[in-house]
């Protein structure tokens, strides 16, 4: 199987509108164990993320686009929690089946809101710091184009904007990894679908373009970062 380029006419089953429910469901649950295994947001939290928080020296306002059941808002959440840190957060995905599976997360501190960036923007919404985790790869580059600049408008602070890196190894790594969390899911199948129509940091960094830096935050992890402009 080739890596050679992104696999952009694959689709991932979960992206479909009448995919099996139960399954969806149960793969939403799951992200919180496959995310804190392969997302590498612990390492973004420490190195990227809290420095800025804490240089603010007030509450701050996260915005997490596309996401999905909500697991990292909820993770991002309980480490702010342990700094001692005050966030308010925003999860938001347009798709009501995400928004339906991260409600059930939502707290003093944590809103869902179905949206997409074009909505916030609309309302009159900004935040301190965007983020986003696996949503870059399932964009068309128009799309892409419009979530990143919709992104930098939304933020009056940073971006980070995290994604896979393609690869053999990534690919089959996780295709055996993934295996004993995968039953009843589409983790296996979308997973290693996610991983073909994922970029290379040089592609990435093509495609999204002045004023985004992208670098290597972790093994098979990239992550794109933005001054905002609100």
């Amino acid at each position: 199987m080739s890596m050679r380029e992104r696999a952009v006419d694959l689709t991932e089953i979960m992206d479909d509108p009448d995919c099996d429910p139960v399954r969806l469901a149960a793969t939403y649950r799951r992200f919180d164990t496959v995310n804190r295994l392969v997302a590498g947001w612990g390492g973004v939290y420490r190195t990227r993320l809290r420095p800025y928080l804490r240089s603010l020296g007030r509450p701050a306002r996260v915005l997490d686009l596309g996401s999905g059941g909500g697991d990292l808002v909820a993770r991002l959440d309980a480490l702010t929690r342990k700094d001692g840190l005050v966030v308010d957060w925003t999860g938001a995905d347009p798709d009501p089946r995400a928004h339906e599976a991260a409600r059930g997360r939502s707290s003093s501190r944590i809103r869902f809101v179905r949206a997409d960036s074009a909505e916030l923007l609309a309302a009159g919404e900004t935040f301190d710091v965007v983020v986003s985790n696996h949503v870059l790869h399932h964009l068309s580059p128009a799309a892409l184009t419009r979530f990143a600049d919709d992104s930098l408008a939304l933020s009056r602070g940073t971006v980070l904007h995290a994604d896979i890196e393609r690869g053999r190894l990534a690919y089959a790594l996780y295709g055996v990894g993934v295996a004993p969390l995968s039953p009843g899911t589409f983790l296996h199948t979308d997973g290693l679908r996610s991983i073909r129509r994922s970029y290379r940091a040089a592609e990435l960094a093509d495609a999204l373009g002045r004023p985004w830096r992208v670098d290597r935050p972790a093994p098979f992890r990239l992550l794109a970062t933005g001054a905002g402009r609100a």
